[in-house]
């Protein structure tokens, strides 16, 4: 077994406790904002600010959404389920991105193209009302998203890699999500701080109109990257590419088994993990030391990998095809990482 397989990390303790912290702190803050926004807005009459309120109900409706997958994915296997609950965490992150795309991008479109049409203006209290509201909320939000860059960072720290490595990494969707919603939160105050600066500068109303337009292009942005990880995972997605390595690599060592014909992985949950492979022993073991091979191979990967709770080995007899099938895809697997590796030193070389 080589050293970096020894310390590919596994499920974190009480790292679903911290999330759960994270979200509530982020619900707090987007309900509070959400009233003092929608206050503010019907008092001024900006667009922006009630682009910015309809934003922050979406968000606080997510964040009950991801409470929920925090609960449910933990729900034992049971016979209608025998894989568990645990991607109950990407269909609920894929509501919230629903979310985020139908009541904040689409609320904010509709404020947008409801601001270009209104020739309304207001006093001098309207405007620093609104923009008292907003600097409030950017404080909030941004206290929110300090906390769930915190987590970010320790995560980072305990996997051995930056922070940018880590939320491209996107282990846990409910973090990501989270996350996702506070940084864009901050910035879709920024946008409607400039919008309604602007419009109280030079009297135009079309400064909020698109603030309003920004505001509702990020949000759907952001839905859409949400939507798409969310979706690959309920399909089925395999693990990172330099566990799957790690993986093929100890098989490949063991002395009983001769060639790893296939190799197959898929996510069952932030903490689960299902490893299915097809492997051709070694000639004249009789069926006692292919069982005690089976059984203490599947024991050490359970110690090694944590998280790999749902583990198949099919003993096969590889033929010629099947073994340049294997060594073309653990080739391909080589590249893979390669390539990750390329780009992950890239884009933390960009970020420092």
């Amino acid at each position: 077994m080589s050293e970096s397989a020894a310390r590919t990390p596994g499920p974190r303790p009480g790292e679903d406790t911290r999330t759960a912290v994270t979200v509530l702190v982020a619900l707090a803050a987007n309900l509070v904002i959400a009233l003092a926004k929608a206050v503010g807005g019907v008092f001024t009459g900006s667009p922006a600010l009630l682009s910015e309120a309809a934003h922050s109900v979406a968000d606080s409706l997510n964040e009950v959404f991801l409470l929920a997958s925090l609960k449910r994915s933990k729900r034992a296997p049971d016979a209608q389920h025998p894989f568990g609950y645990g991607k109950e965490r990407y269909f609920w992150a894929l509501l919230a991105a629903v979310g985020i795309f139908v009541m904040g991008g689409c609320f904010s479109f509709f404020q947008g193209a409801e601001a270009l049409q209104s020739s309304g203006s207001e006093d001098h209290t309207g405007y620093l009302v609104g923009l008292a509201v907003l600097v409030v909320a950017l404080v909030a939000e941004g206290s929110s998203l300090v906390r769930a860059l915190i987590q970010v960072r320790g995560n980072a720290r305990k996997a051995g890699h930056g922070m940018l490595a880590e939320v491209r990494a996107g282990q846990d969707p409910t973090l990501r999500t989270v996350l996702a919603e506070d940084s864009t939160a901050c910035l879709g105050v920024v946008f409607a701080l400039l919008g309604m600066w602007l419009h109280m500068l030079t009297g135009d109303g079309v400064y909020e109109a698109v603030a309003s337009f920004l505001i509702g292009a990020l949000l759907v942005y952001v839905a859409y990257r949400l939507a798409k990880e969310s979706r690959g995972r309920l399909i089925g997605e395999a693990i990172d590419p330099a566990q799957r390595r790690e993986i093929r690599r100890f098989l490949d060592e063991q002395p009983e088994i001769d060639t790893v014909t296939t190799l197959l992985t898929m996510r069952l949950g932030t903490e689960s993990t299902l490893i299915a492979a097809r492997i051709d022993l070694v000639a004249g073991l009789d069926s006692e030391e292919v069982e005690e091979v089976l059984m203490r191979v599947k024991a050490k990967m359970t110690e090694v990998w944590p998280h790999a709770d749902q583990i198949f080995l099919d003993v096969t007899d590889a033929s010629a095809q099947d073994r340049a099938r294997a060594r073309r895809d653990l080739r391909t697997l080589d590249e893979a990482v390669a390539a990750k590796g390329d780009t992950d030193a890239g884009a933390e070389g960009r970020s420092s």
